[in-house]
């Protein structure tokens, strides 16, 4: 076992426990362990120390690591942005995505799923207006939940949004969107709020998100070389 990703799994677990218990939701935050750029061996020994939920954000780097990891039940999230031409293997290799903004792309996850149990879906949402960021903005929120929500391959359980690096209030208008689309829609599953990243996870909690993705705190500093 790496002593040190043992000591990071066990200081973010604390972290994100502390969080919890001072919010008392009804619901506790989940931890999403981000796994790029790293090796299939550190995944294998966070799952022997407990953690179930890793998140991929490149296609061609989860695949390998997902057949090497094949002998273990665990549940892959897909958190980076979606080509047309990778939506087969997405939905047929996927337990969640995080990252929907287009219908087409929805719609085309939804048709290759196959006989898979639907698939866990959240609409990215981005919701400081960045040009850089993927995401629908909030006013076209609705529009893309009702254009998914009765796919039947696809399970619509939330949004998720990577707010601007300054912070702001985008924990609290998210939230506040998130219970906005609860209010109107009959949603069934509409119970996930994915936001919160290694440096504000418990600010993110204590504004109601339901999953942390947390990388650098975990495995260390990526190593893009």
């Amino acid at each position: 076992m790496n002593q040190q990703l043992l000591h990071n799994y066990q200081s973010v677990t604390h972290q994100l426990s502390l969080a919890n218990t001072k919010t008392g939701f009804l619901k506790p935050a989940q931890l999403l362990a981000v796994s790029k750029t790293k090796p299939a061996t550190d995944i294998r020994a966070l799952f022997e120390l407990g953690q179930r939920d890793f998140g991929e954000n490149y296609l061609q780097e989860a695949l390998p690591k997902q057949s090497e990891l094949a002998d273990l039940p665990i549940v892959w999230h897909y958190i980076g942005s979606i080509q047309r031409n990778k939506t087969r293997d997405i939905a047929q290799h996927f337990d969640w995505v995080h990252t929907i903004e287009r219908d087409i792309i929805a719609k085309r996850l939804n048709e290759q799923r196959g006989d898979l149990p639907p698939l866990n879906v959240l609409i990215q949402v981005n919701i400081d207006d960045e040009a850089s960021k993927s995401g629908v903005q909030p006013d076209e929120l609705m529009d893309l939940v009702n254009q998914i929500k009765d796919l039947p391959k696809l399970c619509l359980r939330g949004m998720m949004i990577i707010p601007a690096k300054e912070g702001g209030d985008a924990f609290a208008r998210a939230k506040a969107l998130f219970d906005e689309v609860a209010a109107s829609s009959s949603l069934p599953h509409w119970d996930v709020l994915s936001m919160g990243m290694s440096g504000d996870m418990a600010e993110a909690v204590a504004h109601g998100s339901t999953i942390v993705r947390v990388g650098t705190a975990l495995f260390g500093a990526r190593d893009y070389s």
